[in-house]
């Protein structure tokens, strides 16, 4: 009768006939013929019997039969050697096969037994087989739960926890939860997103509430509104400034900033006022509503909404509202004779503000054909001509001499009004657009350097390399062409215009400065301010183009036309809107193309456009196009 081998190779049991013993290593046949060489100190136990065929089956059949729990229960708290056990448990001396089944059990068994060496055991103790077991029993029921959850998901319904945590796993799941799994588990087995999954359950109210809902999870997690707290403090007495001063904005704008006048001196000189509303006057650092501010550093804005920096009431406290005298900080230019700046002063007051000018109405008659027919039909028409020349002047002084004006793109304003948007086209380097440009770049240049030149501390917008960035350290905005600019002209909407305002205050009033020169509060300002700004801007897009994307639906728009950038990639010439075209032909850049637009996808804001043929160029006099939407 031959002689075999039970043995424990590489975590498995394997039995063998023996062709060969060297005391420290053996020569083993296995049952399907494969010869090895297995060490000595592997075997667990030796045996003789003719024919190994079937031997594991029997062994695996013994282990079957036998219950972990049973051996435990057998086994005591002291450890031991399976052929002990084995004994104990058959009441005999027990068969090879009998034995190699004891211990694939054993084996297979860890949460019961710990092994602790070959073929010797101990039983676990009472409270960590109860652990064990409990988290078997958990996973046993989260495996089940999650496969119902998945059973649910396919069949088009949403389990109620998956429903309460919506928002969490479409916008920052927690990977190791139940619930994601059986999300994407679901969404794998159907080949679609989350957010698709989640539309054909129901449980997506709006794919605009999807967009809207991502950046609100992001960056207003506790919502948008602010936590009740007392009205910013009052401005103090200030000095009334002999002006008549007015506003420009869109006609949705509620955070007035900026206000211009324009007075005539009794020596004849004129005196342009740059007034910019002065919210710091009573949002004083580490108040409420500053640290209102402080969290949400910038409005931000989308079509048909915005989520506002400042509470309500200290926005209508200090916005430059009409028909009231309001806290501003001014900048006045002194004019000479012929138009050039020849003096210069800032003071802090309370500026007069007689009417709130909106764009759309202003340029049906403050245009370039009123300025060339020399008739400005507008009570503020000497004012807004004066500020136009001198905002050309400007313009020039900044750019340089032999720097030709670059033609200026066009803008767009969105109106969303019950769920329908009105995409409004208007050139961009109007005379309106040119006066607002000319003065805010004029006035936070001007503080820039008087803060800098003052050894007062504030954050600069710098440019250098064609990279724009914020700054401590007054430096050059080479696009713009000035040599500091530190923004200061909306402290109602940005919270480093804000800080920036606090420092021109205290310079003002001859009082030291709230922030000095590397001081932390600035630099954590400065830094989390252009990560908001970025992210806030680029939602802002976002919601720039899904809204583009519905027009298209909206007006069943089959076909468009646009102007190749570069490649294959294109600008809508309707709408604010770039987009990869793989089908169409290497071209210009420049060159006018017509697109075919299909398969509008609001969810991943995408869509298909093909090219249908080549365009000719605009003719030299044409102007600019009709509104997106009327």
């Amino acid at each position: 009768m031959s002689q075999n081998v039970f043995y424990e190779e590489e975590g498995a049991f394997k039995v063998g006939t023996v062709l060969a013993d060297h005391d420290t290593s053996l020569q083993v046949e296995a049952p399907h013929g494969k010869r090895s060489k297995v060490k000595a100190s592997a075997v667990i136990f030796r045996f003789d019997r003719a024919g190994l065929a079937h031997f594991m089956d029997e062994a695996g059949r013994v282990a079957a039969g036998m219950d972990a729990g049973f051996l435990w229960e057998c086994s005591g708290q002291e450890e031991f050697a399976f052929d002990t056990l084995a004994r104990e448990y058959f009441g005999r001396a027990p068969e090879p096969a009998e034995s190699a089944g004891l211990l694939i059990k054993l084996h297979g068994a860890p949460m019961y037994f710990y092994r602790k060496g070959r073929g010797r055991y101990k039983a676990a103790p009472p409270d960590s087989l109860k652990a064990a077991l409990a988290s078997i029993e958990r996973k046993r029921l989260e495996a089940e739960k999650r496969e119902h959850h998945v059973a649910e998901l396919i069949a088009s319904r949403l389990p109620p926890e998956l429903e309460r945590a919506r928002n969490s796993l479409l916008y920052k799941p927690d990977k190791q939860s139940l619930e994601w799994k059986a999300l994407e588990e679901a969404c794998d087995r159907l080949k679609i997103s989350p957010a698709r999954l989640f539309e054909r359950c129901g449980a997506l109210p709006s794919s605009h509430d999807y967009h809207l809902d991502r950046f609100l999870h992001d960056y207003f997690s506790r919502g948008t509104g602010f936590p009740a707290m007392p009205a910013p403090g009052a401005p103090g007495e200030l000095p009334l400034a002999e002006v008549e001063a007015f506003s420009i904005d869109d006609v949705t704008t509620t955070e007035i900033d900026d206000a211009l006048s324009v007075t005539k001196r009794p020596d004849g000189r004129l005196l342009v006022g740059i007034h910019i509303a002065a919210p710091a006057l009573g949002v004083t650092p580490g108040s409420p509503v500053d640290v209102a501010a402080r969290e949400r550093l910038s409005t931000v804005y989308f079509p048909g909404g915005k989520i506002t920096m400042l509470p309500d009431g200290a926005v209508s406290a200090y916005t430059l509202a009409a028909g009231a005298a309001r806290p501003a900080l001014s900048h006045y230019l002194e004019l000479d004779a012929g138009g050039a700046i020849a003096g210069r002063a800032t003071r802090l007051e309370r500026v007069p503000v007689v009417e709130n000018l909106r764009h759309t109405a202003l340029e049906e008659v403050f245009n370039e054909s009123a300025l060339a027919a020399g008739r400005v039909d507008h009570r503020h028409g000497d004012e807004l001509t004066t500020l136009w020349r001198l905002a050309r002047s400007l313009e020039a002084i900044r750019r340089g001499p032999g720097v030709s004006e670059q033609e200026p793109r066009a803008d767009y304003s969105f109106y969303v009004v019950n769920d329908r948007v009105r995409i409004v086209r208007r050139p961009r380097g109007t005379p309106v657009d040119k006066i607002v440009s000319e003065l805010m770049i004029q006035v936070n240049s001007a503080w820039g350097r008087e803060l800098a030149q003052n050894g007062v501390a504030a954050i600069y917008r710098v440019q250098a390399g064609g990279k724009v960035r914020m700054s401590t350290v007054a430096s050059a905005h080479e696009g713009l062409g000035v040599d500091a600019y530190a923004w200061s002209s909306s402290p109602l909407r940005r919270y480093v215009d804000l800080v920036n305002q606090r420092q021109l205050i205290a310079l003002a009033r001859g009082e030291p400065p709230p922030y000095r020169a590397n001081d932390e509060s600035l630099l954590a300002a400065m830094r989390d301010f252009e990560l908001a700004h970025d992210a806030y801007g680029e939602f802002q897009r976002q919601m720039e183009r899904y809204w583009c994307l519905r027009w298209l639906g909206q007006e069943s728009v089959h076909s468009v036309t646009a102007v190749v950038l570069r490649e294959n990639l294109v600008r809508f010439e309707a709408l604010p809107m770039v987009s990869r075209v793989p089908s169409a032909p290497a071209v210009p850049p420049g060159t006018r193309i017509e697109l075919a637009v299909s398969d509008i996808d609001l969810i991943e804001l995408t869509l298909r456009c093909e090219f249908r043929q080549l365009l000719p160029p605009p003719a030299p006099s044409a102007t600019e196009a009709a509104p997106a939407s009327a």
